[in-house]
């Protein structure tokens, strides 16, 4: 799944919620959809992004290379 080829794709952003940490986190958050009355109305996986106190400009790059492989996926 592509979702799990942008996660997967991270270095420095962990997987998993966020407790209160300093560290940067990812997680796919689908699943709070299904229990809604009112679906929303866009395509594609929701990615919940937790931002810790890394130094942004490093963050912003591991996001893009996750975005890379994310759309690299989605074309095969």
């Amino acid at each position: 799944k592509a979702d799990e080829a942008f996660l997967n794709a991270l270095t420095l952003f962990g997987l998993g919620f966020s407790w209160g940490g300093f560290e940067s986190l990812a997680l796919v958050s689908d699943d709070q959809f299904k229990v809604r009355r009112i679906k929303p109305s866009f395509d594609g996986p929701v990615i919940r992004l937790s931002v810790g106190l890394e130094d942004p400009d490093d963050l912003m790059d591991d996001l893009a290379q996750a975005l890379d492989a994310y759309a690299a996926h989605d074309r095969n």
